[in-house]
């Protein structure tokens, strides 16, 4: 049993280092003072995502609730959702599937990357959170990336961590998780 704490132990110390090299630069558009909604709207790669947040009335939420941790898919993780699918999706009709998918993007409180991982060190390589759609993402490691998996097996991966926004903390990830399939 030791042999295997100590690896995980060490991944876990490497793959913390990793993502502290991969926090918010100086110049980043996402800045401390201003909610995640705020920041969403600044930010250059989620001009998709603040559409979409306005579009489901979340906006308003998540600029002044809190404290919740985003995972906030770039708009090129929207571009490979079909086309009929999404474009039907934002019609005024479906707007409450369409909150459904932001929804499964939001988990209530704050989990910055080095929680998640010492709840994967706690949870012997892989931890659960509970969206406020209440359905779950399964978060693992592959080599040093932070892999996320909702209940229909999509993945993605925290490509920048730790945005941190005085409602809570945001981190980008590579895909969006859908509630069904497009």
């Amino acid at each position: 049993m030791k042999t295997q704490v100590l690896p995980l132990t060490l991944l876990c110390c490497i793959v913390n280092a990793s993502i502290y090299s991969q926090s918010p630069k100086p110049n980043e558009r996402i800045y401390f003072e201003n909610s995640i909604i705020h920041s969403t709207a600044s930010s250059e790669d989620h001009e998709v995502l603040y559409e979409v947040a306005k579009a489901t009335d979340l906006n308003w939420i998540l600029d002044n609730e809190g404290p919740f941790t985003m995972f906030a898919p770039v708009d090129k993780a929207f571009e490979k959702l079909t086309k009929q699918g999404f474009q039907r999706l934002l019609k005024p009709e479906n707007k409450k599937e369409l909150a459904e998918v932001l929804s499964h993007h939001i988990v209530a409180g704050e989990f910055s990357a080095s929680k998640i991982l010492q709840a994967l060190c706690r949870g012997e390589g892989s931890t659960t959170f509970t969206t406020i759609l209440g359905e779950e993402l399964t978060a693992t490691m592959d080599g040093t990336d932070i892999v996320l998996a909702d209940s229909l097996g999509n993945k993605a991966r925290i490509l920048k961590a730790d945005f941190n926004q005085c409602n809570g903390v945001v981190h980008v990830i590579d895909t969006v998780f859908l509630p069904t399939k497009l």
